[in-house]
Order: C-alpha cells, then structure tokens, then sequence
C-alpha cells in the first residue's frame, strides 16, 4: 500500500492543495492554497479524472480481453491471447483510490454546506467507482480506506459482498435526497451543468447496472428490485434519452481535453479484430465508419470493413492485407467520453423483459440499439431491423450481442457483462493462454502484497482462492 500511504495525504484535483497537517495549518496559512474546500471546487476535476482514466483502460484493456482491437504485430503473448501480467490493473487501482479521496473530501464539504445535491452527486460518483473496483479485483478495501489523514495506511479489505451492499444502500439514499428545487450553488459541472435532474436519473440508472451486476446472487432479489424501479419511474427516474446520458463532451478546451495528446498513439500498431469488425458487416452497421478504417490489399486498394482474428496463431505473414484500424477522429479534440448511456438503461430493460420480470423486450431492445447507433451523432437507418442478423427474436443472446456494441468504449463494462453472462460468444484460437478461458478477474498489485500483507492475506481468504486470473468474485459464483 505505499502508493495509497502517499496519494492520501495528497489531494490530487488539478491545482488544488490541502494540508494534511491540522496544526500547522493554524499556525502558517499558504496564500497559494484554498483553505475551505467547497464541492463545487472538486467535482469538475473528479469528472474528467475518472472519465479520462475510464477511456485510456477501455482501449489498452477492454478492447483486447473482449476482442474490439489487437495489437498488431503481435509475435506472442497479451491480453488479447490472455496472458495477463502480474501489474494489468495496477493503473486503476492507483487512480480510483486517488479520485475516491477526491471525492470522500467533495461528499464531506457537501455535508459540512448541508447541500443535499451535491451530496447525492458524491455518493454516485463514489458508486461507481467502487463497483468498477471490486469488479476488477474482487474484495478491495473500502470502510477503511482513504483515511491516510487519520493514519489508517494499510486499511482492511471488504468482502465484494459488503461493498456492494453499502453502495447500493448510497445510491438509494441519493435518489431519495435530491432536491431539484434547490438546483446546484456552484459553476457548472462538465458532465450535466447543474441539471440535478439528470444527475438523479445518472443515480437511478447506475443503480440498475449494479442491479444486474450481482442479480446471479439470487439472494440479493436484484431483479425484484430492478423491476420495482422500471414499474416506478416517478420515484427512480432513470435516462429517457441521448441527451440524458453520462457522456463527457470534451470540448478541447483546456483543461478539458483528449486524453490522447497524440490521437495517432490510438491506432498504432493496432487493428481491428475479426469478431468485431464481421458483426458490424453482418449488420450493415452505420458505425463502422465512425470507428473503424477501410482495409486495404497489397496493392493499397480497399477491400472493405476487414479485421484480424484475435490471438492469432502463426506468424503475421499470414495477413495479405493491411487490416483496419481505429479510426483516430474519436479521439480528437472535441470527443465523447461514454460514463453510462441511455442505449445502456434500454438494453437492461430489454434483458428484464426478456426474463419476464417486465414486458416489451422488442421495443426496449430497439430503443437500446437505436441510441447506440445515434450516440455518434450517426443516422440511424430505418431499415436497420429489417435484417435478421439485427431483429429481435426474442434471446438474451441477441440482446447480449447488441451491448456488447452499445457498451464500447465504456471502462471495463463489456468484460464484466461477458463474466456475468458469458455473452457474447467470443472465438477462441490455440494460441489463447489460460486453458483458453477469458480471465475473471486481475491481481492485486504487488506494492499491496508487499505493504499491506497481513489484510491483502485476509483478502484473498475472503476471495475464496489464489490471487489469479481465474479465482471468480462473488457475484460470479
């Protein structure tokens, strides 16, 4: 844990300092430093912070396990082959604890101002990334974490079970304080603009991914629950459009700007994977253009939407073609960042329909699709559905199969909804590693190990198994 022992007493938002030493404090006041932290102040910087962070894994991680992108030429090994390095998710670990410190001093100021909005925003925001957290390792710690001010620097871990079951009694409390009277008494934030309604429907409708998350549990009744919130959209309204959905538009504005300082950094030595690129072929998908390149033959001549197939076996010689690429507009300035969207909410009302909880999969599942497409800011064709490659017929596998195109580019979402489903069905090749079994989870980084060795041993006792890739979490038992 030395890397947590000094990001805690580091307020990391941009520009912002605070002294982690009370006493000194009273005695020497540093002009350069705020002295009242308001939440205002640290909710832009969190936002981008996360939503940056979310988009570099999405594409370094997310796009190789779930067979988006590869990287090419690749002789041997990675993620996409799953071989899977002891440090895969050191990153995230590293960044979500910083921005949840962020945010444990955003939701403290929010109580200390009594603003209830601000604090409904800090326990969603604190969710969500304890979700991706636990999701990611299994058992992380939580009621003991970021409390590097009071000397806690080795906190214990929570068992997934606890986490899940303390974020969704927050986002619960959330829904239930917004205020939309009140509004927001600070700048505007970059992700709704002091809009607390869609913040609300931001609360509810990440409450209905976590929902479904842990809904294997049958003990949790996660889809009792979901359905109580579907059937009571006045009390837990959720996205009902587009427009609704968390998606930071960043503008290229300082600081508000691509992560990618060089968007060409995006598509090199990278291609298109077979999977991902022959779906969207057998679609007619209009958002091929928009994410991928035109492949071409020796000759430099297009020979049309063409991928590569991931952990191929044999040598790169094999493809007598240059294959396509990411196309690297999606991350020039200005760009969207996906959070949670509206085609998102649809597609997870179209799997409790499909389940018989609620009704009308098909228009869910329309719906679902449809804002998947037109979330690029591309036209949806009005034969889309026509085709039976795309129509509805009534499976959690046709369902399973559009989120997975809905849910690019969004953090770790596509993997963690393919261990919670297995869907969709993804290729395998002799020159995958790990018995050929998509990894259920990453290790805990090593400093964690080392540092903080007496809890990280309790962790994995509650983990159920050894610290590797194929140790399951809870909601995946």
């Amino acid at each position: 844990m030395k890397t947590l022992k000094y990001l805690f007493c580091t307020l990391l938002s941009f520009t912002i300092v605070v002294s982690c030493t009370n006493d000194f404090a009273e005695i020497n006041e540093d002009p350069n430093r705020i002295n009242e932290i308001s939440p205002g102040t640290l909710i832009n910087p969190i936002i981008y912070g996360l939503a940056s962070h979310n988009a570099g894994r999405s594409a370094n991680v997310t796009f190789d396990l779930m067979q988006v992108s590869l990287p090419f030429p690749s002789v041997s090994g990675g993620l996409h082959r799953y071989d899977v390095s002891q440090s895969a998710g050191n990153s995230s670990w590293t960044n979500y604890y910083i921005w949840l410190n962020n945010i444990k001093e955003m939701h403290s100021a929010a109580i200390l101002l009594e603003d209830a909005n601000y604090e409904a925003i800090a326990l969603t925001l604190n969710a969500m990334v304890y979700a991706n957290l636990t999701d990611i390792f299994g058992p992380v710690p939580m009621t003991e974490a970021v409390k590097g001010d009071e000397g806690n620097f080795y906190p214990a871990f929570d068992s997934q079970e606890h986490i899940y079951e303390t974020i969704l009694a927050d986002l619960e409390r959330a829904n239930s304080i917004y205020d939309v009277s009140k509004g927001m008494a600070y700048a505007d934030d970059i992700l709704f603009f002091n809009d607390v309604e869609k913040w609300q429907k931001f609360t509810n409708s990440l409450h209905l991914r976590l929902l479904l998350r842990i809904s294997n549990r049958t003990e949790t009744n996660a889809f009792q629950k979901m359905t109580t919130m579907v059937n009571n959209p006045t009390i837990y309204p959720v996205f009902e459009s587009n427009e609704e959905s968390a998606i930071l538009q960043v503008t290229g504005v300082t600081p508000n700007v691509s992560p990618w300082g060089r968007p060409q950094d995006f598509s090199l030595f990278t291609k298109i994977t077979t999977f991902f690129i022959d779906n969207l072929n057998d679609f007619d998908d209009p958002r091929r253009a928009y994410i991928s390149t035109i492949a071409r033959d020796l000759n430099n001549v297009e020979i049309g939407y063409k991928g590569i197939p991931s952990a191929y076996d044999g040598p790169e010689s094999q493809f007598t073609y240059s294959a396509s690429a990411l196309n690297t507009s999606q991350v020039n300035n200005p760009m969207q960042i996906f959070l949670l969207t509206y085609a998102e909410v649809e597609l997870i009302k179209a799997e409790l329909a499909q389940r018989g909880y609620t009704s009308n999969a098909e228009t869910h599942y329309n719906n679902g699709v449809t804002a998947a497409i037109e979330q690029f800011n591309i036209e949806m064709p009005s034969t889309y559905f026509d085709n039976p490659n795309t129509k509805y017929d009534g499976s959690l596998e046709k369902i399973m199969l559009q989120k997975y195109y809905a849910l690019y580019f969004v953090d770790y979402q596509q993997w963690f909804e393919y261990r919670r489903t297995g869907l969709p069905v993804l290729p395998t090749t002799e020159a995958m590693l790990n018995d050929k079994k998509m990894p259920a989870r990453f290790y805990y980084p090593a400093d964690v190990q080392i540092n903080n060795a007496s809890n990280y041993t309790k962790a994995v006792e509650m983990l159920g198994g050894p610290d590797d890739i194929n140790t399951t979490v809870w909601w995946d038992n």
